[in-house]
């Protein structure tokens, strides 16, 4: 059975959506990998570095049979090829792709975690998400009622750009 996986990219240096955009197409043509659905796009400010240019996030489902371990080895090869620098704690970046949910696996260790471990903090993560979930691994409702939360609590801006 193929692995089902939500993977977030995000951009905020240069063109962000054709950073996105070239993340993605990178992906889809990675032989064994399959792009189900694909959110749209919304600008979002910074969390934890917030002195930086606005966020473009998307979340992608894409079907493998590839390990975690290995998708993770893969996005690490294109935010290579994209330039991406790795200078500043979640400071600005051309991309930044993460694994969010894969599959029903929980792992952790110390290069990867997954469920991603401050994915149901992030509205930037959370509202693309719900966009495309098909329920597989949390239940929708719980995600819907934590975007509620953070919405009533949490100083991030996040708008719809692209459908």
């Amino acid at each position: 059975m193929k692995n089902k996986v939500y993977l977030s990219l995000g951009s905020n240096i240069g063109n962000r959506q054709e950073y996105i955009e070239r993340a993605v197409e990178l992906i889809g043509k990675t032989e064994g990998i399959e792009i189900l659905k694909k959110s749209g796009l919304y600008e979002t400010s910074p969390v934890g570095y917030v002195e930086q240019n606005l966020f473009l996030n998307t979340v992608i489902k894409i079907e493998t049979d590839f390990s975690a371990r290995e998708i993770l080895k893969i996005i690490n090869k294109i935010e290579n090829e994209l330039d991406r620098k790795r200078e500043i704690r979640w400071g600005p970046r051309t991309i930044d792709i993460d694994i969010l949910i894969f599959s029903d696996k929980k792992i952790d260790e110390m290069d990867l975690i997954i469920p991603h471990k401050e994915m149901l903090n992030r509205l930037f993560v959370l509202v693309p998400l719900i966009e495309i979930y098909d329920g597989e691994y949390f239940e929708k409702e719980k995600i819907i009622e934590r975007i509620g939360e953070l919405l009533e609590v949490e100083n991030q801006k996040i708008e719809k750009i692209v459908m």
